[in-house]
């Protein structure tokens, strides 16, 4: 089956993958749109597991509250041009991981790796994120409140953390 220009252009637009990479998808798949895109997914799989043994040393942390639920997590990449690239961003603002990080490396074209996450199912969880995402600190407060002035203690100490990197003694 042939396909074209605007078929190709269709599948960019979907996937977000190249041009070329999306033409020899779709000459792989006989011009089929749903099998080029499971035939680039199978390729990002590929390409995640040949790229997974280069350094991911680069990239952003988030942090933020959803519905009561305080999650902050650390996502490399292989460069900081690439960490600082909206599609990154994004990626680690909030999506499926394993399968999202799949698609992404395809895209991006350099090994991605969650370094490090946490979440709060209880209490007040107060995010803060600095410069762009090189810093972010999620402070979870034992209480219910959501009045503004516990709000601003929260943001408060957050951003101390984010400026002094304190050490602890223990947990408490």
């Amino acid at each position: 089956m042939a396909f074209s220009a605007a078929d190709v252009k269709n599948l960019r637009e979907m996937t977000g993958v190249g041009m070329m990479d999306c033409k020899k998808a779709l000459t792989a798949a006989d011009g089929d749109i749903d099998k080029a895109v499971e035939w680039l997914r199978e390729k990002g799989l590929a390409a995640a597991q040949k790229k997974a043994g280069r350094i991911a040393a680069e990239g952003m942390a988030y942090a933020v509250d959803i519905d009561g639920i305080g999650v902050i997590i650390e996502v490399n990449a292989e460069s900081d041009f690439v960490a600082k690239n909206d599609l990154f961003v994004e990626y680690v603002k909030g999506k499926t991981v394993l399968e999202e990080q799949n698609d992404k490396v395809l895209v991006i074209g350099e090994n991605i790796k969650v370094r490090r996450f946490a979440r709060y199912d209880t209490g007040l969880s107060v995010p803060y994120v600095h410069m762009g995402g090189r810093i972010a600190v999620l402070v979870n407060l034992e209480t219910e409140s959501t009045d503004a002035a516990v709000i601003e203690l929260g943001k408060d100490i957050a951003m101390q953390i984010a400026a002094l990197n304190p050490t602890y003694m223990d947990k408490s």
